[in-house]
């Protein structure tokens, strides 16, 4: 069963139109730039040249046109919602802890930024990869750039996980303290029984 009402697409992407304008006249180009999808991804949507109904791909429209959730209701399943809501709620403050983390990929490789003073960069990890080979992580800069680094911080780590990893800490979070301590007791329970078959993670 999917999670929206396959019968409110029209409905939704109205409203989708509604605050492309409302946010500036955003074409589909802009939208694309602004959601980090792609434009002919997009264009599929928009246009109805889809079946599929991607929950990332909503949610990322619903947050960056920052699209009140009580207009689009009705598109949503009701034992859905809380769900949908959360992963809203994920890309309206991706922003803000991508300023953090401050990650930045290209085609040489990935640099991840380390501690930082108000003037200088302590340090720096590149990944590099030569051909099809694997890649190889080299630090340099600042103290202990010949050592790799293991103490990174809480919005360091948090950048390295998945959309789908970063929701689930969302949702987690979200929990109560005995609830926490419950999905802990049985991760820990998940992990040791898959070691002792001699599973490796």
């Amino acid at each position: 069963m999917t999670d929206f009402n396959r019968d409110q697409v029209e409905f939704f992407l109205g409203t989708v139109r509604k605050y492309m304008q409302l946010r500036g006249n955003l074409s589909q180009k802009d939208l694309s730039e602004i959601t980090g999808v792609g434009v002919s991804t997009i264009s599929r949507f928009l246009n109805q040249k889809t079946h599929i109904l991607d929950e990332q791909v909503i949610a990322r429209i619903v947050a960056k046109l920052n699209i009140p959730l009580f207009e689009i209701l009705d598109f949503i399943h009701e034992d859905y919602q809380a769900k949908f809501q959360r992963l809203v709620k994920f890309y309206k403050e991706q922003e803000t802890t991508d300023k953090i983390g401050d990650d930045t990929d290209d085609a040489t490789g990935s640099f991840r930024r380390g501690e930082k003073t108000e003037t200088t960069r302590l340090y720096t990890e590149a990944q590099i990869g030569i051909g099809n080979g694997p890649k190889r992580t080299i630090p340099f800069g600042g103290e202990g750039s010949g050592q790799r680094r293991t103490d990174f911080s809480f919005a360091e780590k948090y950048q390295t996980l998945s959309p789908k990893q970063k929701v689930y800490v969302q949702s987690f979070l979200d929990l109560d303290e005995e609830g926490r301590d419950l999905v802990v007791d049985i991760g820990n329970s998940l992990i040791n029984y898959f070691k002792q078959k001699g599973l490796e993670f």
